[in-house]
């Protein structure tokens, strides 16, 4: 499960070879960047061993064993070589500084797999001195001294996608998975990684506030370096929109939050991002990255792209289906569509992420990274901080305790900046 979503793109996708392209990019337009944001990558591997009733990622059934082909991984690496370098001229010269290798189950892939795509990233990419670089990993896919495979190969963050610890949730949940081999692939994990994260779910299917207890229980007993908690959401084509399950009502959800932060916070983790709990230097760097409004180029079957260039933002999608993806990528035809985000998309886009920071962003970030002046999101700054959802602060942007537990009111308020 990838820690976070991103809106898709629209349009078509341009025909132009790549030096006509970056022209036309850089072309003048009504923006006015100061300067270009930070810059990390995503890489897309789509397979997993079973499609999870709650998923709506661009996830793929491997039915075939428990690891993909050896000729199976090298074809999509083959293509994922051709996607990036189709993409340089976009980001040519700038550094990298994280990496985020998503899914699908990345962990699907061996080792020496994943050796060779962080090889072929560092061949073509000026990835910066300490670079973060993090895989997913699923416990129904962990194997004795596979993640110190992976940590030798590169990988520096392990993301753990547990979801809970009780065999009967995980069950409902679909995954493949039991609350045994969560807490082996823990054990693996906190050996082999100075960092790593454990991915849990609340609100379940007939969850109970004592469950949730003993999830977190069991989780912070591994003394995580980071925990991000997701409320279970049942999103449109899923198997769970088709037979939506019994679910926790608005009122014990919010307590199960409540217990979530006052446990957390008893072991010393900071809430830092609506969804993400940290001690003190392990928060992701790849995902602070997205909540600032970053840039991030994502190769991959389905991969989202955001790039900034000095007058405009652009977003970009891959084709979602592995086969046409890798067909595509490898005829350098690999975006399915883009789009240049308006001006008056600009101010929500900002404001859905950066808001989703406990401690905000500065005011000056906004005309930064949208090249748009204050005066284009004055009014519904004046609105939210009249409203208690803002701290009244001229130099910062910052949710309240309020402003924080009612995010998508907060957020609303800047649709129509």
């Amino acid at each position: 499960m990838a820690e976070i979503r991103i809106q898709s793109a629209r349009g078509v996708a341009s025909g132009l070879p790549g030096p006509e392209r970056l022209a036309s990019l850089m072309r003048p337009g009504t923006l006015n960047l100061t300067a270009l944001p930070p810059l990390s990558l995503y890489v897309h591997l789509p397979w997993c061993l079973r499609k999870c009733p709650y998923c709506d990622f661009n996830s793929h059934e491997w039915r075939d064993g428990r690891e993909l082909p050896v000729a199976v991984a090298q074809a999509y690496l083959a293509a994922l070589r051709a996607d990036l370098e189709a993409a340089l001229p976009l980001i040519w010269g700038r550094p990298v500084v994280s990496v985020f290798i998503g899914g699908g189950t990345p962990s699907l892939f061996a080792p020496e797999q994943i050796a060779e795509l962080i090889s072929d990233l560092r061949a073509r990419l000026p990835l910066e001195a300490g670079c973060e670089i993090t895989l997913e990993a699923n416990p129904g896919t962990f194997e004795k001294d596979r993640f110190r495979g992976f940590a030798a190969a590169g990988v520096t963050r392990l993301s753990i996608g547990v979801q809970s610890f009780d065999d009967a949730k995980l069950k409902v949940l679909g995954r493949v998975h039991d609350g045994a081999q969560a807490r082996a692939a823990i054990k693996e994990a906190a050996q082999a990684f100075e960092t790593f994260n454990i991915d849990l779910m609340y609100a379940l299917p007939g969850q109970t506030l004592a469950e949730l207890e003993r999830d977190l229980d069991l989780a912070l007993g591994f003394n995580p370096p980071h925990l991000s908690v997701y409320h279970l959401t049942i999103e449109p084509n899923t198997r769970f929109a088709l037979q939506p399950p019994e679910v926790p009502d608005d009122d014990l959800a919010s307590d199960m939050l409540d217990l979530i932060t006052a446990r957390t916070g008893q072991q010393g983790m900071e809430r830092y991002e609506v969804s993400a709990y940290a001690r003190h230097g392990h928060r992701c760097g790849h995902n602070l990255n997205y909540w600032q409004f970053g840039d991030y180029l994502g190769i991959g079957a389905g991969a989202h792209s955001k790039l900034s260039f000095p007058h405009r933002v652009l977003r970009q999608v891959r084709w979602r289906e592995p086969a046409a993806y890798q067909s595509k990528a490898l005829a350098g035809e690999a975006v399915s569509n883009e789009h240049e985000v308006t001006r008056g998309e600009l101010p929500f886009e900002f404001m859905l992420n950066a808001l989703r920071l406990r401690e905000g962003v500065s005011l000056a970030s906004f005309l930064e990274r949208t090249g748009l002046p204050p005066s284009s999101i004055a009014p519904g700054l004046a609105q939210a901080r009249a409203m208690g959802l803002l701290r009244e602060d001229a130099a910062r942007i910052e949710p309240t305790e309020r402003g924080f537990d009612f995010l998508s009111d907060l957020q609303s308020l800047f649709l129509k900046a």
